[in-house]
């Protein structure tokens, strides 16, 4: 296995592994009567964000260590792209665990939830049973593997995206976070 793909693996498991980590410690904490500040979707996003800050450290280290200070764009995308795959693979195998060991109760709980929210803001009972058949076609669509699937992995693929985009774009300027000790960098620079 080459150097990148080796970075990807790690960097990718811990991406994912953390997100879907942080974010089912979060459901659990309001499900058990706790905090419901992990349960947001600012925090959720937030978690996403801290996760795929790796993507900047695997790309910073592996420009310094394999290429000597200078990468270009399409190579730094391909690790963040990389490592935003994997992590959503993690989160979507990880939550996909989570439904089964739960009896998929996830799902019933969401839509009850919904449903109450609008019970107690005061919906009126036509508004009521549009909501309630809205729910119901949720809970049949996610029931399709199919559908869930994709569905799960678009929740956090597109931050991936966004943050490999702005990493590959900062890190082919070999000034940006450039190591101390890196002679090649600072050659080629005062060329």
């Amino acid at each position: 296995m080459n150097t990148m793909n080796r970075i990807i693996l790690v960097y990718g498991s811990i991406t994912g592994a953390t997100i879907i980590g942080s974010m089912m410690l979060g459901i659990y904490a309001a499900k058990s009567g706790g905090n419901s500040f992990f349960a947001s979707e600012t925090i959720g996003y937030s978690i996403m964000l801290i996760g795929f800050s790796m993507i900047f450290v695997a790309t910073k280290k592996y420009r310094d260590e394999e290429l000597g200070g200078i990468i270009k764009f399409g190579t730094a995308f391909k690790i963040g792209i990389g490592i935003s795959l994997l992590a959503g693979i993690v989160y979507v195998f990880t939550w996909e665990v989570n439904l089964y060991v739960t009896d998929y109760a996830f799902i019933n709980e969401y839509t009850n939830s919904i449903i109450e929210k609008a019970r107690n803001s005061g919906a009126t009972s036509s508004e009521m049973e549009e909501i309630i058949q809205q729910m119901d076609q949720m809970k049949d669509q996610y029931e399709n593997l199919l559908y869930r699937l994709p569905i799960t992995f678009t929740e956090i693929f597109p931050v991936g995206l966004l943050i490999s985009l702005i990493s590959a774009g900062l890190f082919r300027n070999p000034r940006f976070l450039a190591s101390k000790n890196n002679s090649t960098v600072e050659n080629t620079l005062e060329k």
